[in-house]
């Protein structure tokens, strides 16, 4: 989506709405920032995995499992000018789910971590969600093979770490439990298969050129096998 020439300092969803072409942003607080390229294969692959466990297990029950592109308007009932694309989210409120996405809190939300947008997704995205009131928080880190699980319990996140052979139970879904050993197990398949070439690199950086100063993830890369439990929950 090509932003308007002239940057103005806050944007609403009605300006959202307007912008054309290929590129994705999210809107936080009025400030565009801009989407990494498409998703590598890890990302993908356990993406996918989480979303099918999901929508199997809730075939027939009132919750609805959704996965980006699927705009979340957090603050649609005040100023309307925060518009995020989880990686996958879970809505068990049918009032809230509307044409072009989601009206309000998921009660789920699953970021899946990746280089460029590790800071984005632990730290501004992370209190975003809280303040939010979203029930159930995953980050999941492919690179590490880990899953932290955060519950939001009178406004504050409470961690819980999960590893490679564990069965991670979802809290605001009784009965059902994701596991990790399929989640992770096509992790690095297709690494030696290297042939996205110098193309793809160069189509990164006309991506980054594009957005707006100081609000493209791809400036605050970190690595993603950083810990994420350093992240704050408070």
């Amino acid at each position: 989506m090509a932003l308007p020439k002239e940057i103005i300092e806050r944007y609403t969803y009605a300006d959202y709405l307007t912008w054309e072409g290929d590129e994705r942003y999210e809107l936080i607080d009025g400030i565009p920032y801009l989407m990494v390229p498409g998703p590598v294969e890890d990302h993908q692959s356990v993406s996918g995995e989480i979303f099918g466990q999901l929508l199997n297990f809730l075939r027939g029950k009132p919750c609805k499992v959704r996965a980006a592109p699927y705009d979340v308007r957090l603050n649609a009932d005040m100023d309307d000018d925060t518009v995020v694309q989880p990686d996958i989210m879970v809505i068990c409120d049918s009032a809230k789910i509307a044409r072009r996405g989601c009206i309000g809190a998921p009660d789920m939300v699953v970021e899946i971590l990746s280089e460029s947008s590790f800071l984005h997704d632990t730290h501004r995205k992370f209190h975003l969600y809280r303040q939010a009131g979203v029930r159930e928080h995953w980050i999941v880190n492919p690179e590490a093979h880990t899953v932290q699980v955060y519950i939001l319990k009178d406004g504050q996140y409470y961690a819980t770490s999960y590893g490679n052979a564990d069965t991670v139970p979802v809290h605001i879904l009784e009965g059902c439990v994701i596991n990790l050993a399929d989640v992770f197990a096509d992790v690095g398949a297709y690494a030696r298969n290297t042939s996205d070439g110098p193309a793809a690199e160069a189509g990164a950086e006309t991506a980054s050129a594009s957005a707006p100063p100081k609000t493209d993830t791809a400036t605050e890369t970190t690595s993603a096998s950083a810990a994420v439990a350093g992240t704050e929950a408070s």
